[in-house]
């Protein structure tokens, strides 16, 4: 185990299971919508957007629905916020779920996540086969941080200082995973060692070198 290193955190969406962009690429295709569409308007007003509002628990699903119609529809198309909600849950991967299981026998583990009061659970799992497979990975980690029970979100410097605190960990000991980088910005001020997940083999490897963890098989 590395001497640096004495805690993991994790994001959620998009890291111990698939992303939701694909699920939104998918989406954006089979309606004849431009690629990217649903992450472009997430993007615009990041701090104050349908998205982050609902996020951070300030609007209900209700209110979700009709902020985002209203911010894509300013773009010139129809797309109902209740849609991309159906669209969060995503696979759970079970290579990085392996890796999760791996570093918990040695360390404490974590998990930051941006999530939403819909579905199933803190990784808002769809149907009951999935929320039983989100859950078990859930059980997992020594902390949970939702950004819907918290009222603050990632990037916001807060949400970290928060699974440190209850983890009893100093960020310049932690590593942080995340699929975004404006996610890792924060992190890394505030001192974590971070790892953008891409492809998760290469995610896992490098996780492996930081921790001195063996990383599982393919």
């Amino acid at each position: 185990m590395s001497n640096s290193v004495s805690a993991v955190l994790w994001d959620f969406g998009g890291v111990l299971t698939s992303s939701p962009f694909e699920a939104f690429n998918r989406y954006e295709a089979e309606r004849g919508l431009p690629k990217d569409l649903v992450r472009q308007i997430n993007a615009e007003n990041p701090r104050t957007n349908a998205w982050a509002q609902f996020e951070s628990n300030s609007i209900d699903i209700d209110g979700f629905d009709k902020a985002f119609a209203d911010e894509a529809k300013a773009k010139g198309f129809e797309v109902p916020g209740k849609d991309i909600i159906a669209l969060l849950s995503g696979h759970v991967r079970p290579r990085m779920v392996a890796m999760l299981k791996a570093i918990k026998s040695q360390m404490p583990v974590g998990c930051i996540t941006n999530n939403v009061k819909a579905g199933s659970g803190p990784g808002m799992a769809a149907d009951a086969e999935r929320a039983k497979a989100v859950g078990e990975v859930m059980a997992l980690f020594d902390v949970v941080v939702e950004s819907s029970k918290e009222g603050v979100r990632k990037p916001e410097p807060q949400i970290y200082q928060i699974a440190c605190e209850r983890m009893g960990v100093a960020p310049e000991k932690c590593v942080f995973l995340d699929d975004l980088g404006i996610n890792l910005k924060p992190a890394r001020a505030m001192g974590m060692q971070t790892i953008k997940v891409i492809d998760p083999d290469v995610a896992i490897d490098e996780l492996s070198r930081l921790t001195g963890v063996p990383a599982p098989a393919l």
